[in-house]
């Protein structure tokens, strides 16, 4: 299997009924930066959003504006806050589009502004979480961060960033391959090697991600149904 040379985790994303409160919690316990509100993710999910820098990767919350939404149904099946999205950094999309596309995934959104790409795959493919392949011209950049992210990369403040997650599942070896192929890795049985850190993959009742894993965090802590642990 052809493995990207570029494998990151870059941004982290929760789901929360009450965005402001779950965002309030996390910048009380994690260093993160000023939030952006993307205005774009209102017209195409019906949805509002707080990304936060955390080093130079994100974490994210979102929260449902409108009825029947992807992000309230998936609160609804949760029963409550947790985890939504992982957003991976490749810097080869095009061997990214070939790899899904042989592997007959499906996408549920794809968008390019000034050759910053942002593609979704359909979770019913690729349970646990919604996997976005993502691709930035400058690739210390992040588009979806804000202005002060679009084709540069801003002194980064503060330590830590956001270096893998812990993925339950009913079959946790068969989801690790699952995500492995559409990552374009190779799992090493429950785990996979991402850059600067893993994604572990444990027995639960459901597929979903519990945790994102945190270089310098000085404790572990549970916000928003996803527990934050030291990487």
């Amino acid at each position: 299997m052809t493995s990207t040379s570029m494998l990151r985790l870059r941004q982290a994303t929760l789901v929360a009924r009450d965005l402001e409160a779950v965002v309030e919690e996390l910048r009380k316990a994690l260093p993160l930066g000023d939030p952006f509100r993307d205005p774009v993710v209102g017209p195409f999910f019906g949805i509002h959003n707080a990304v936060m820098p955390l080093g130079d990767t994100f974490v994210e919350v979102i929260s449902p504006v409108e009825a029947n939404t992807a992000a309230g149904r998936h609160l609804d099946r949760l029963g409550g806050d947790g985890a939504y999205m992982a957003m991976f950094q490749v810097d080869d999309l095009d061997v990214a589009r070939a790899r899904v596309e042989k592997l007959g995934l499906r996408t549920i959104f794809d968008y390019e502004v000034e050759g910053d790409t942002d593609v979704h795959i359909h979770p019913n493919d690729v349970p646990g979480a919604i996997i976005t392949l993502d691709h930035m011209k400058l690739p210390e950049s992040w588009r979806w961060a804000g202005p002060e992210w679009i084709a540069q990369a801003p002194a980064v403040k503060g330590p830590g960033r956001v270096t893998g997650a812990t993925v339950a599942a009913r079959e946790p070896a068969k989801l690790a391959a699952t995500w492995a192929a559409a990552l374009g890795k190779e799992a090493d049985g429950d785990q996979i090697a991402v850059d600067g850190g893993e994604l572990r993959f444990v027995t639960g009742e459901r597929d979903n991600i519990t945790a994102f894993h945190i270089e310098g965090l000085e404790a572990d802590v549970s916000i928003g149904g996803v527990d934050f642990v030291r990487a």
